[in-house]
């Protein structure tokens, strides 16, 4: 008898079907919640957890931008995890709040002490909120910048407008990045596509967690001559 695959399925297997959704969507609020309050750093926070359909909203406050971010990654390593929406805001304990001019010497002095962020980096601060700016050769000195910024009491975010312009890109760096990514322990290669324009890679493909969709962008960001690093892996 030939199969109908243009029928609807029957209600009875539509509410199973919905009943397994919201059965995995408990399983991952209850494991993201034990995931932030297993996050030392995490302590003093106030997060509410909901999930729908794999996506997971955060809401509440945080004493700290390195506390919002740390709550962000603690989610991101729960298996099942699609995508995350932070609503979280940012009100420091009253002894840890300072002004603007303050949070701005500060970052200033630990930028100047810094042996991987250039010279070159500037940092701007409007109500706790620090945007840097300048060039750099590398994404991790880029990112080292951030993590120096957010990690400073008072800093309620950070916006990272350093822009990473290298030396001229190899011809072999799609070679490269693809050698990366095999020797890497944390990544299946052959789920991953990689494209090179320029100083521009872009990665495809489909993963099933995001600790290997962030270690792929890390291994492409290590190429040499890379200035963007456009991450289109999805979750399967």
């Amino acid at each position: 008898m030939p199969h109908n695959f243009n029928a609807s399925p029957p209600a009875s297997l539509l509410d199973q079907i919905g009943d397994w959704h919201v059965k995995a969507d408990e399983m991952i609020c209850k494991d993201v919640i034990a995931e932030l309050a297993y996050d030392p750093r995490l302590a003093g926070s106030s997060i509410e957890v909901s999930v729908s359909g794999g996506m997971v909203t955060l809401a509440g406050g945080v004493t700290s931008y390195e506390q919002k971010v740390a709550a962000e990654k603690a989610a991101q390593r729960v298996r099942g995890v699609r995508a995350i929406a932070a609503d979280l805001h940012t009100l420091p304990p009253n002894d840890a709040r300072h002004d603007d001019k303050e949070i701005a010497k500060r970052i200033a002095n630990v930028l100047t002490w810094s042996a991987n962020v250039p010279n070159q980096v500037q940092a701007v601060v409007d109500h706790g909120w620090v945007t840097l700016s300048g060039d750099v050769e590398w994404n991790y000195q880029r990112q080292n910048a951030e993590r120096t910024a957010r990690s400073l009491e008072g800093v309620v975010g950070v916006f990272n407008n350093i822009a990473v312009r290298s030396a001229a890109v190899p011809s072999d760096i799609h070679d490269r990045i693809a050698r990366a990514l095999v020797r890497s322990a944390r990544v299946d290669a052959d789920a991953i596509k990689i494209a090179v324009n320029g100083a521009t890679v872009t990665l495809s493909g489909n993963v099933p967690t995001w600790h290997e969709r962030e270690a792929a962008e890390q291994a492409a960001w290590a190429g040499p001559g890379v200035a963007e690093v456009r991450n289109e892996i999805t979750l399967a």
